[in-house]
């Protein structure tokens, strides 16, 4: 079965709804051991029986479906759990150790999915046990779900992870946050060994990769074969990839002809995460010259500089896992001020 993404699960969830068809929405709202398929996964039922996505990659979406079509007919939401241990799994052909929970509700308006396509970063907040939700954006919340304030920053947590999960208030209430996203994105500066380590990393981490150099010999195809590569001078790479809140940058030139401009950009940037190459004499360098350029304090503290964790690593390879591993923990919130 062909993965498909978020957008294409509720663009033809919309359009199924825009053409009068009743429409069901069956979600990964938990998974066990060897499950398939993430967290947040979904799949869009019509009343037909069509279906588009997917929630185990196989085996369990013909179960999935027959509850679906029951809750297209009576309105009501289902939990569904698909384990080794449940008869009904091994008959549906789960029997590779993973269990699988899965939520099955009525899609919601065509206007609310829409917005869920289109908006980003958002969630959307559901009941788990009357199916009811909200929408909860970093500066929003609206819908007919009532949450209370420990549940509203909840959600808001999520989508700063990144991570769809179940989360539960102190009255015992389940509700389902569901994040829908930017896409994640890694501007590397420097088309050197470290990036060519960690560009194949980063993308097995989720990051749409962007390689940075104006020198043609070294940014190429052959070099990053299946990278989007720019020949731009950094700066005005930068200007034109616009980085956002899901970017972080990496400048690993040595250069300062070449870091110093992208770093001038980029800490003016919301990028959530700035590393630079350089012992801790050559950043105490770069810091004067960026303040000279008007930078202020704030800005230039920004800077994970000596770049990556602190892990003893020497090659390429290792250095490139030690950046990875920060940026991971930038994005979480778990970065430490050096």
């Amino acid at each position: 079965m062909a993965d498909v993404n978020t957008d294409d699960v509720l663009g033809q969830a919309t359009d199924w709804a825009k053409a009068g068809k009743g429409v069901a929405l069956a979600t990964v709202i938990g998974t066990w051991g060897s499950s398939p398929r993430p967290v947040g996964s979904q799949l869009a039922i019509d009343s037909d029986g069509a279906f588009v996505g997917s929630v185990s990659g196989g085996c369990i979406e013909g179960a999935v479906i027959g509850e679906a079509l029951q809750t297209i007919k009576d309105g009501k939401v289902r939990t569904l759990d698909f384990g080794v241990s449940d008869e009904q799994a091994w008959e549906v052909g789960l029997a590779c150790g993973g269990d699988i929970k899965i939520f099955v509700e009525q899609a919601a308006d065509a206007a609310t999915m829409k917005r869920l396509q289109t908006e980003r970063p958002i969630a959307q907040v559901t009941d788990l046990k009357t199916g009811i939700y909200t929408i909860v954006t970093p500066g929003e919340v609206g819908g007919t779900l009532k949450l209370s304030d420990a549940i509203v920053a909840r959600a808001r947590d999520t989508i700063r992870d990144d991570l769809s999960r179940t989360v539960k208030d102190e009255d015992g209430s389940e509700y389902f946050v569901r994040v829908f996203n930017t896409p994640l994105r890694m501007i590397v500066v420097g088309a050197v060994h470290i990036s060519q380590a960690l560009v194949p990393m980063a993308q097995l981490a989720g990051y749409a990769c962007t390689v940075v150099d104006p020198r043609g010999a070294f940014a190429t195809k052959e070099r990053f074969p299946g990278v989007t590569l720019s020949e731009d001078w950094t700066d005005d790479a930068l200007n034109k990839l616009k980085p956002d809140a899901r970017t972080a940058i990496v400048t690993l030139t040595h250069d300062p002809k070449l870091d110093d401009p992208a770093l001038l950009v980029a800490l003016k940037s919301n990028a959530f995460y700035v590393g630079a190459l350089g012992s801790s004499r050559t950043h105490a360098k770069r810091v004067a010259r960026l303040k000279e350029a008007g930078l202020t304090d704030g800005e230039v503290a920004r800077i994970g500089s000596p770049v990556g964790l602190d892990i003893g690593a020497k090659s390429p390879a290792e250095i490139a896992i030690s950046i990875l591993a920060e940026v991971v923990a930038a994005k979480h919130g778990k970065a430490k001020v050096k």
